[in-house]
């Protein structure tokens, strides 16, 4: 069977912030975004937070009126904003029990070029099993595998899988599978919470498939904290809870006497770093398919951007039992465009970078199980 993991950077509507050309273009309205989100699930608004919600809300553009460029008020029932003709905008809510609403990230359509190339990705790739990373919905990502994957030639997957998140922004974990690995039964770690707050910024879902053979193969799908807002430390500090849940979940398994795991997804961390220590170090027994002897990386090491060595983020883990499995393995990066005039490695026919499929390669590994 083959197995891969591919970053699709969403299929057919993506928060518009994140179309810009780099992480730090929009990181301070992100910032902003997540506080006031976080500052309207006060339960009373005293006047200190009255007036960071006003100040933030200004600088996000929604002070004024309820939708800028990148973010949306959201007023369902009731109103946050109490807008008088000729006078200063005022927060008219007590709190949070007072009205009905959200703010939530303004999406843009992704372009038809970049649905066809991320479905030519999938379609070349051909593996059995793929883990999707940043899917904005189950029946987005359903429609994507009834429709687009069928223009571009490829063959639809039989199962397709996916549970809603704790990021609002609509970039999800999923899995496809072929009819000959039905899903058997799946497990959500969402809530799974260290004290007060969830561990997981989107899941780590657990998905079983049923082998021909009778053996089960287990799969961690996951998209661990990125680097894109919020301080380094306070990034780094929990992409490293979260690689330590992900340790716990597969100890678990192993622990039951499970021996097929597969831990992958986007680390968005380097093999070295700190935060992935406890999948990478620390007495792990899963090992990165980067790790096998004849696998293919296409001359480069990395699997997003320019793919150098601080460009790997994606990875595929497995078990001592999977890993002696392996009979081929590699980097797919057609869908990517890689450096100024994207000649960095060979590619789709593109008009130019916005036509990517995605800034991440797919990456996949052929194993003899089941």
């Amino acid at each position: 069977m083959r197995l891969a993991s591919y970053n699709v950077e969403n299929l057919f509507e993506r928060p518009a912030i994140m179309n810009l050309p780099s992480w730090d273009d929009g990181r301070d309205i992100l910032n902003r975004y997540a506080k006031l989100a976080k500052l309207l699930e006060s339960e009373a608004y005293t006047a200190s937070i009255k007036e960071q919600i006003l100040d933030t809300a200004e600088e996000l553009g929604i002070k004024g009126k309820p939708k800028s460029k990148y973010v949306e008020l959201k007023e369902i029932r009731q109103k946050l904003f109490r807008r008088p003709q000729g006078k200063p905008v005022e927060v008219a809510a007590k709190g949070r029990g007072d009205w009905v609403g959200w703010v939530e990230l303004v999406k843009e359509t992704v372009k038809e070029a970049q649905v066809a190339n991320t479905a030519r990705v999938i379609k070349d790739v051909d593996a059995d099993v793929i883990g999707i990373v940043e899917a904005e919905h189950r029946s987005g990502l359903q429609s994507f595998n009834e429709q687009a994957i069928k223009s571009a030639g490829g063959k639809r997957y039989e199962h397709v899988m996916l549970i809603d998140g704790n990021d609002d922004r609509g970039i999800d974990v999923a899995l496809m599978t072929r009819s000959a690995y039905p899903i058997d039964h799946m497990r959500s770690h969402v809530d799974d919470r260290d004290g007060a707050s969830r561990i997981f910024s989107r899941d780590c879902p657990e998905y079983c498939l049923a082998l021909a053979n009778g053996e089960k193969l287990w799969i961690l799908v996951n998209h661990l904290k990125s680097k894109g807002y919020g301080s380094a430390a306070s990034s780094n500090a929990r992409r490293k809870r979260q690689a330590q849940r992900v340790r716990e979940i597969h100890d678990g398994l192993v622990a039951r006497g499970e021996k097929l795991i597969a831990v992958l997804g986007d680390m968005n961390d380097t093999p070295d770093s700190d935060p992935l220590t406890p999948l990478t170090r620390n007495g792990s027994t899963l090992k990165d398919i980067f790790e096998w002897p004849q696998f293919d990386n296409g001359g480069r090491p990395g699997t997003h951007g320019n793919c150098t060595a601080s460009g790997k983020l994606d990875y595929i883990f497995l078990s001592p039992a999977l890993f002696g499995a392996i009979t081929g393995a590699g980097v797919f990066r057609m869908g990517m465009w890689g450096g100024k005039n994207g000649d960095l490695w060979p590619r789709y026919e593109m008009d130019g970078p916005r036509d990517i499929a995605s800034d991440h390669a797919a990456i996949w590994v052929d194993l003899a199980v089941g």
